[in-house]
This record gives structure tokens, sequence and C-alpha cells, in this order.
């Protein structure tokens, strides 16, 4: 060591100058504010210092009381370098700084995200209420009130949705009703007008011919004649002369005998042979005008002769005058 620099006891040479007060170097300083000499180089190593690369020079950094520190220790590729007794000694702060700046990467992904799922929620939240603005400017107690209208108007026009499917349904089920309550009253009105003899009637039927022999065909025969008919299943007769007129035969109908074997029917004359054409069961009829001492007996007796021709249609188209009642009615 040169005359011009004094050791400190720091490891570090202090350049010459001025003594400190209080005595030689290495003793301590008498004052009582002196500061403590171990408190001058906090930072110095104990051992030697590490000698720098060669080319390189250490790097030193200031400290606030004049001393310096030896940056060197720490290598190039951030591991801590060995002291010269062999332990390594920690980097310091640079490890922590580097997982600070990962958590903030992560925190500011992060934070950007949430901002732009809000910017997001925004845009569609307005394009939503801008559609009708008038409903976006309503209290939030106007629409709950808007809403219960429109449910309590939905339920109405339910309502009236089903009172009309009912409505439908009666009708459809009166109209059929109605319908078929007039076409029964159409039936029966045929069935009394050809019994009444105010409607024509075709069918299947007979025709039956009296031919007079010796004796003329008297009105008791021909009504024997009809009476058997009627109880044979006849539904509608009419009676024809020689001379073609013709008579409807109903309930009503009385026969009475005339002048030269004539024959009056309803107040008309008719002359022989005479037909009656009857609508019914053509065997059934056959059969009841042909029983022993009936109708064909009484004619054959008499010298006369009865004929049959059954028909597969036959036709009664005369027609009675309706009877206008004075009396009867009808039991309400």
């Amino acid at each position: 060591m040169s005359d011009e620099q004094t050791d400190t006891g720091t490891g570090w040479p202090q350049p010459a100058g001025p003594a400190r007060p209080g005595g030689p170097a290495g003793e301590p300083d008498p004052r009582p504010d002196a500061p403590d000499p171990d408190e001058l180089s906090p930072l110095a190593p104990q051992g030697e210092p590490a000698e720098p690369e060669s080319g390189d020079e250490p790097a030193v950094e200031p400290v606030d009381d004049g001393a310096t520190v030896d940056l060197s220790a720490v290598s190039r590729s951030g591991e801590p370098a060995e002291s010269s007794d062999g332990l390594a000694e920690p980097v310091g702060e640079s490890t922590p700084a580097v997982g600070g700046r990962s958590r903030l990467s992560a925190a500011g992904v992060m934070i950007v995200a949430l901002l732009v799922l809000l910017g997001f929620t925004l845009v569609v939240q307005l394009k939503t209420t801008s559609k009708d603005p008038t409903l976006a400017a309503t209290r939030q107690e106007d629409l709950v009130r808007i809403l219960s209208d429109l449910d309590a108007r939905e339920s109405r026009l339910q309502q009236d949705i089903r009172a009309l499917e009912d409505s439908q349904r009666q009708l459809q089920s009166g109209e059929q009703g109605r319908q078929a309550a007039l076409d029964e009253a159409t039936r029966r009105a045929d069935e009394l007008g050809i019994l009444a003899g105010t409607l024509p009637a075709v069918g299947p039927g007979l025709t039956v011919q009296f031919d007079s022999g010796a004796k003329p065909i008297t009105a008791n025969r021909v009504l024997d004649a009809v009476q058997e008919l009627r109880g044979a299943g006849a539904e509608a007769m009419q009676i024809s002369g020689g001379d073609r007129a013709t008579v409807r035969i109903i309930a009503s109908t009385y026969f009475l005998d005339g002048d030269n074997g004539s024959l009056v029917v309803e107040g008309r004359r008719l002359t022989g042979p005479y037909t009656i054409t009857v609508i019914g069961d053509p065997a059934t009829m056959r059969t009841a005008l042909n029983i022993p001492g009936g109708v064909v007996a009484s004619v054959r007796g008499g010298g006369g002769n009865v004929t049959f021709g059954e028909r597969e249609v036959a036709e009664v188209s005369a027609l009675h005058v309706p009877i206008k009642l004075e009396h009867a009615r009808p039991v309400s």
C-alpha cells in the first residue's frame, strides 16, 4: 500500500486526504455524533472482491454515503455468482420482478376481455331499445301494467274463440237435426199424400180386371176386392172403366150400382170391364183374392171372370181432390 492510500478496514482503498477527526486511521471517532465506521460501507463483502473479466470494467452503483457496490458478481446469464468462499449469493429482486410482470399481463388481458363483453352487451341493448323508443322511455311499472293488460286480452280472446267454437258445433248439430226432421216430415207427407190420394205413386203391383158374365159386376163385389187388397198390404189403388175413366181409391171412396150394369165411384159413372191397378206385394195380394169363397170365387160363380197381371212398375196416377176438414183438428 502506498503512502497516498490508507486502510479503512472495509477492504476498499481510501484516497489520501485530511484525516477524520478523532485520531489515526482504524481508531473510533471520539465524537458522540460520529457515524459507525461499519455503516460507511454496509454492502461491502467480507472477503476479497471478485475479479472482473478481462475487457470488462466492474459495474459500480453509487451509495448514499459515498461507498460503491460491485455488481459484477451477477453473471450475464442472470444466475447468482459464487462468492470467494464458494457460496452462491442471491441475485436480488430480479426474479420477483419478472413474476410481477406476468401477473400484470394476465390481469390486463382479463380486464380487456371484460371491457369488450361490456361493450357488446351495451350495443345489443341499444339496438333492442332503439326499435321502440316509446317502450324504451317507459317506466318499469308501466311495462308491467302493459304486460298484464296483454295477458288479460289474450285470455279474453281465448274465451271468445272457445265460445264461437261451441256455437259452431251447436249450429251444426241443430242444422243436422233440422235437416233430419225436415227429411222425416217430407217422407211422412209423401206417405200421407199417397194414402190421401193427393200424390201419384209408382211401384211393384198388380192389375186386376173384372169381366162380367150373365150377371153384371156389382158394387159389392168391387168393394170386397178393394177390402181384400187393403188387407193384403195395398198402398195405392185406382179403378178404371171401359170408357177409360179413372178414379183414385182412398179410405173414403164409396161404390154404387148404376144403370145398365154401370158402376158409380165417388159420384162418377164407370162402365165395364173394370180394372183395378194396385201397388203392393203382387204375390200376397193375388193370394188374398184367390182364397176359397173369396172375390174370385164369387165373380166366377156369377158367370164372370177375374184376370191378374203382375207389374214390376205399376203406376197410380189418378188424384183425389183434397178433403177440406171442417171439424177435425190435430191433437197438440
